[in-house]
């Protein structure tokens, strides 16, 4: 998925197809939530782990290490494919799709269903939530506690920035990203545009009046591959006044350990 927050959301009402490799293994914990099994990915035992959500074993959908995610069987978002695999748990969001959540209820599997974190606290206490849940608490506080860190408030740069995804979708005021750009010490610049929490900003508008940092999608596919080489070429023009940087998507799909990496990079971009 060139996967957006709101895009994501938008993913719990579609099945995924589960890509070759190993089996689900049966009565242990299953994700069905790219998200959370970045989590896991960073707390959990590999033995506890039955299967993972089929987008983690994609590489434009994971936020975890598709090393890490391709050790395990790949679920599909529909609960026939989650009953069939018999788990003991089922980790989720709470939007799963046609009524997944309560279909596997009714099948009488325990289910733990997770939000969207929309700040970087809610993210943090996800994390503790989700270790809890597993029983992980200690290797869940000491998570938390490097996100913490990793998001610390740094001095302002007395720079603008914007983060402008392919199809020109901009995290605004409001958003996960939006608090991470603060905390990076910058000045988000998509309120300059008068643009909400996720709105459109057109190429031509962003090139009238550029921030002093672009972050600009690394990556796409098929007919967006070559719109976002065109813009890139585009942006290119703004020469040394306005810096262009590459950021990769898979580090705005999640909060969570996605964080960490997303932050490094803030900042580098403004040194």
């Amino acid at each position: 998925m060139m996967i957006r927050w709101p895009l994501l959301l938008c993913l719990a009402s579609m099945q995924s197809s589960c890509v070759q490799g190993p089996a689900v293994v049966p009565n242990r914990i299953i994700s069905n939530n790219p998200c959370i099994d970045a989590i896991l990915a960073k707390i959990a035992d590999p033995a506890q782990i039955g299967g993972v959500s089929a987008w983690s074993h994609q590489a434009d959908g994971a936020s975890a290490s598709l090393n890490w995610a391709r050790q395990f069987g790949a679920v599909s978002a529909d609960a026939e494919s989650i009953i069939a695999a018999r788990p003991k748990l089922v980790l989720t969001g709470n939007l799963a799709s046609s009524g997944t959540n309560d279909a596997l209820k009714r099948a009488a599997i325990p289910v733990a269903a997770f939000g969207v974190p929309a700040s970087i606290a809610e993210s943090v206490d996800q994390v503790k939530e989700v270790a809890n849940v597993i029983d992980r608490a200690e290797q869940g506080f000491q998570l938390a506690a490097d996100l913490t860190n990793a998001t610390r408030q740094s001095a302002d740069t007395g720079k603008s920035a914007i983060i402008w995804q392919a199809s020109g979708f901009v995290p605004g005021k409001g958003t996960l990203q939006d608090e991470m750009l603060a905390r990076a010490g910058y000045r988000n610049a998509s309120a300059q545009f008068g643009l909400g929490q996720w709105d459109q900003l057109p190429l031509e508008t962003l090139m009238r009046s550029p921030p002093d940092i672009i972050f600009v999608s690394s990556t796409a596919a098929g007919e967006d591959a070559r719109a976002l080489t065109l813009r890139n070429r585009l942006l290119g023009k703004l020469g040394k006044r306005v810096r262009v940087v590459p950021f990769p998507d898979r580090l705005l799909l999640c909060g969570g350990p996605s964080m960490i990496e997303a932050m490094a990079r803030f900042r580098s971009a403004g040194a």
